[in-house]
């Protein structure tokens, strides 16, 4: 039997619900579990070292949530080392990265990087 990957319920600035839990800290989705209080490096940028794990298991889809207002950073040479590994990025404001991990969660093999505020 195969586990479901897990679902975002609800989306608000500082605020997720994942299968049924509470997190106020960015976070990230795989497809078997949730990685609570994802801290970066350089806070409002990415950098592949914040990212180790993710590309570790190589997801067919990274979908990177940047925030409400999409503060956070994603350098162009960063996105190009993930997408150099076959791994799609698609990068949105948070409540619509959102969307998109929950209608590919079940299609693909996805995380979800989500900064959850700013």
């Amino acid at each position: 039997m195969t586990t479901q990957a897990p679902i975002i319920e609800n989306y608000r600035f500082g605020k997720i619900e994942i299968s049924g839990k509470t997190y106020t800290k960015d976070v990230i989705i795989f497809p078997d579990r949730v990685m609570a209080n994802w801290w970066r490096e350089q806070g409002h940028t990415i950098s592949l070292s914040d990212l180790q794990e993710v590309l570790a298991m190589k997801p067919d889809v990274l979908v990177i949530g940047r925030g409400t207002v999409k503060r956070m950073k994603i350098p162009s040479h960063v996105q190009a080392q993930i997408e150099a590994q076959g791994i799609e990025v698609i990068a949105q404001a948070t409540k619509e990265a959102c969307q998109t991990y929950n209608r590919l969660r079940d299609k693909k093999n996805v995380v979800a990087a989500l900064h959850l505020a700013c």
